[in-house]
């Protein structure tokens, strides 16, 4: 598959030098994604295609150059590539989200508007597509293939079937089938994902995959069924196993999970890293702006003990065979010319960002500019909940009883989005759950904002990681409904209004008091602000949730965000109650 259509005719006279070329650059270190060296090189590029490079005479052909752009020995790589992200959940809108991690040397990024279609369906999906038309940044767009992530244990703003895959496949810069993330129902070959598949299938889509801690026969399984990448991939065994069995393993360092030390430490002793590629899935604005994009994920890579040309390899030329794309990831004729000129490998900041053979940005500023593109789905209030009152966050039961079995969501360790189940007895007091003896325990309660607004799971959850107070979110991972974590109804009420009143976001309230709300009023996930803004607002909603008590995890901001996410082991909440997530099925708070 070809990205970029090309005039080969044109191309043919710049490359023979019978014409000239746009740009050359010459005095540089080509690192050569295909042959895994580094050596001296000049490079011409015209009409955003390189057409030469030049390894032998340095001094060749300058003349014939437009524009010469001296490397001063700096390193020449390809555009870096991020093989999994969902740009909703850096909380920025498409054209916002390139402004900040451009300059960082992504130029391509592979998106999945898996959240946005959870609340607007097909409308959110063209909305992202068509918000990043014409950006010095190439936005590839994944079909999500799970809206809503698992049918029949919660209720999303849609529901994507076959038909739904066929239609966004005409959009031009569909490249994939998203993360199939219902990988029980794949296995079992249910009849909802094979369709989907077979669909993306006979589009010619490839077709990314989502297994944690799928092993054995079950990935076997997996695989055999079409998707063949994984994001989700968390520790060292699970790395080894996949690659071997000819999996894309899709190292990941969000600004939640941090898997690619991990990742590298099980697969160092291989010989070949073909199927390794890297991403960042969920980064949110103040990392991407402070710490970095893709350009961190490399450089961690590095440190972790993989090569630097593997690393880079990884960023680019490997999730190019990945997604099938024939002309990004190198540096050779015939590419696409997305380069960076790079001082240091290791420390991976750009000096220069070329789009397309265009200089996009220069030491970490943006260089061209990107114009704004409003549109009426940034003005909305996405959530559409029932009129909620106290009542609606207190788990009742039988006044007669003094203590009562409960089914409790457990985290062994506040840094970790898995869970598992246990079951404690706590006393009752007037016909309510009393957790008031315990800091550790908290109510939750997710509250349909969509087509089920009657909706309403509550729950208890140890080893959440707060220790007073509410947080409340409408970034909640897959359907993105209203999800309360708190001490106290009165407090999950207050939260629970605020954010139905700004139009979705994050908040903290303690002692009936709004500490700081986070306002995301686009679907309830992100904010129109400028980057710089909205890191510093994300900054004190941070503050916030460490005054709660969540200060073991460096980005507490995403803590909340994964307790409904009913893809992830082993139990979560949804609107319906708690989900086993491995069998499927729905489980009642009171274990009687």
């Amino acid at each position: 598959m070809k990205l970029k259509k090309k005039n080969k005719r044109l191309l043919l006279q710049a490359a023979l030098g019978k014409i000239k070329v746009d740009l050359a650059i010459k005095n540089i270190q080509l690192l050569n994604t295909i042959t895994g060296e580094i050596y001296p090189a000049t490079v011409f590029v015209h009409d955003g295609f390189i057409v030469h490079v030049e390894d032998k005479d340095l001094t060749a052909d300058l003349d014939n150059g437009k524009e010469i752009v001296d490397g001063q020995g700096q390193f020449l790589t390809p555009g870096l590539i991020d093989a999994h992200v969902h740009i909703e959940s850096s909380m920025m809108i498409p054209r916002t989200f390139a402004e900040a991690s451009l300059p960082h040397g992504t130029t391509t990024v592979i998106t999945d508007p898996h959240e946005i279609a959870n609340v607007y369906g097909v409308e959110g999906v063209k909305y992202m597509h068509d918000s990043s038309d014409g950006l010095p940044q190439r936005q590839l767009i994944n079909i999500p293939s799970c809206v809503p992530s698992v049918p029949d244990l919660e209720y999303a703003g849609a529901t994507f079937m076959s038909e739904d895959i066929i239609e966004l496949a005409k959009l031009e810069r569909v490249i994939g089938l998203a993360e199939v993330m219902d990988y029980v129902g794949v296995i079992n070959g249910e009849d909802r994902m094979m369709d989907i598949i077979e669909a993306a299938e006979n589009l010619g889509l490839y077709i990314q995959g989502h297994t944690p801690f799928v092993t054995g026969k079950d990935l076997s399984a997996y695989l055999v069924a079409g998707p063949n990448t994984c994001h989700e991939t968390r520790v060292s065994s699970e790395a080894l196993e996949k690659m071997r069995k000819g999996m894309f393993v899709d190292a990941r360092d969000s600004s939640l999970a941090k898997n690619v030390t991990d990742i590298i430490n099980g697969i160092k002793n291989v010989r070949y890293f073909d199927h390794l590629c890297l991403c960042t899935d969920d980064r949110e604005s103040d990392e991407i702006l402070n710490i970095g994009h893709m350009n961190d994920v490399v450089r961690n890579a590095i440190k972790s003990g993989l090569h630097p040309i593997d690393a880079y390899r990884a960023a680019s030329y490997n999730i190019a065979r990945e997604i099938k794309a024939d002309d990004i990831g190198a540096i050779a004729p015939g590419f696409i010319a997305d380069m960076l000129l790079i001082p240091d490998l290791e420390k991976v900041e750009p000096s220069h960002v070329f789009f397309e053979g265009k200089l996009v940005a220069s030491n970490n500023k943006l260089i061209v500019p990107i114009s704004t593109m409003p549109n009426e789905i940034e003005t909305r209030n996405s959530i559409n909940t029932k009129r909620l009152t106290l009542e609606d966050f207190i788990i009742k039961v039988d006044t007669r009883l003094a203590e009562v079995s409960v089914n409790i969501i457990n985290y062994p360790d506040s840094r970790i989005s898995s869970s598992e189940l246990i079951v404690e007895t706590l006393k009752v007091i007037k016909g309510k759950i009393d957790i008031s003896h315990d800091d550790d325990l908290k109510y939750i309660a997710v509250v349909n904002r969509h087509n089920h607004n009657d909706k309403i799971g509550l729950g208890i959850v140890r080893g959440f990681g707060t220790n007073q107070g509410c947080l409340a979110s409408t970034v909640s991972h897959d359907s993105h409904n209203l999800v309360v974590v708190y001490d106290n109804p009165e407090n999950a009420l207050i939260a629970a209004n605020e954010l139905i009143r700004v139009g979705g976001g994050q908040t903290g309230v303690l002692n009936s008091q709004v500490l700081h709300t986070l306002e995301l009023r686009v679907a309830g996930l992100m904010s129109t602000k400028p980057a710089g803004e909205l890191a510093i607002d994300a900054n004190a909603m941070k503050a916030v949730n460490r005054k709660l008590g969540l200060t073991k995890l460096e980005n507490p901001l995403l803590r909340i965000v994964a307790m409904a996410l009913i893809v992830i082991p082993k139990f979560k909440m949804s609107e319906l109650g708690i989900v086993d997530v491995l069998n499927k099925k729905v489980i009642k708070t009171l274990n009687s």
